[in-house]
């Protein structure tokens, strides 16, 4: 869409359309959704309305990462690690023309939503990009620290969108996976934030240990990770099996205790490994989800 792209070959111009998309945070959301599904009240639906599910959030979670890129232009030019981005370096126009295709793409992935599922499910895919692309982004991140709180919404509407193709009526073990990933994302965020404290301050951009300091970020990552690693165990009392338990438990035990070194020590060193475990966390947790719910299709 600009000059400067039509003097490209077409594998840079494809790979740099594809990270528009920011694909590891749509997988990660996308991966959410199917652990809602394995939640959701009710028999599974067809294995093809699954997989097109699948494809629509990961298309809307796209979708907002890409609007992303295209509304933090000039943000990203002032921080080295989102300096390459491509609306950045030229190579695309943050024009008229981009946004009007990232809003076709949300629209596109809605719509696929509802004919693999139901209306439910349809606007929990919308509300989640929506969340990420117009609150989180534009709404708040610039304005105030409680940015990726709001924005840790995104993969709670993701759960919920899984857990509503099953059934719109949606039962408590959804509504909890849901709030769990509510309060997963700040610590797995602000973790990075502090690798990039530097950047975001230099960039005018509020995020908790800019305006907090490392240490009070690193005390409230903590207490985020022990609220979330004991809510992610209720779901025992609501007739959850081992595989569940397993995944839960591991997780949670994990992510606590790089939690508790990084608040013991607050160093980027100690930031990198709780993000890390962060994300071993939620995969353990969803592996957990998706085995427990394979067990009772299988007995």
């Amino acid at each position: 869409m600009a000059q400067a792209a039509a003097r490209q070959p077409h594998h840079l111009l494809f790979r740099e359309g594809v990270l528009l998309l920011k694909p590891r945070i749509a997988f990660a959301i996308t991966f959410s959704a199917l652990g809602g599904v394995t939640v959701g009240a009710g028999p599974l639906p067809e294995a093809w309305r699954i997989a097109l599910l699948a494809v629509a959030v990961f298309l809307a979670a796209g979708s907002a990462g890409a609007f992303n890129h295209w509304a933090e232009a000039d943000l990203d030019a002032r921080m080295e690690r989102t300096a390459g981005r491509p609306f950045v370096t030229g190579l695309f126009k943050a024009d008229g023309r981009w946004l009007a295709a990232i809003i076709g793409l949300l629209a596109a992935a809605v719509a696929l939503a509802w004919y693999a599922a139901n209306a439910w499910a349809a606007l929990y895919t919308f509300l989640g990009a929506f969340t990420y692309g117009v609150i989180y982004t534009v709404w708040l991140k610039r304005r105030s620290w409680t940015n990726i709180i709001v924005g840790g919404l995104a993969g709670s509407f993701a759960v919920l969108a899984g857990a509503a193709a099953v059934a719109p009526s949606l039962g408590a073990p959804a509504i909890i996976l849901a709030v769990v990933l509510f309060f997963w994302t700040p610590p797995h965020f602000w973790s990075l934030a502090i690798l990039a404290r530097d950047e975001y301050a230099r960039a005018g951009v509020p995020m908790l240990p800019v305006v907090a300091g490392d240490e009070l970020c690193a005390r409230v990552i903590l207490g985020h990770t022990l609220l979330l690693s004991l809510l992610a165990l209720t779901p025992m009392a609501l007739g959850a099996g081992l595989p569940y338990l397993a995944g839960a438990a591991s997780g949670g035990l994990i992510f606590t205790a790089t939690s508790i070194q990084l608040a013991r020590h607050p160093s980027r060193r100690n930031a990198l490994r709780n993000f890390l475990a962060s994300l071993l966390q939620l995969t353990l947790l969803l592996l957990g989800a998706m085995a427990d719910r394979a067990v009772l299709v299988l007995s």
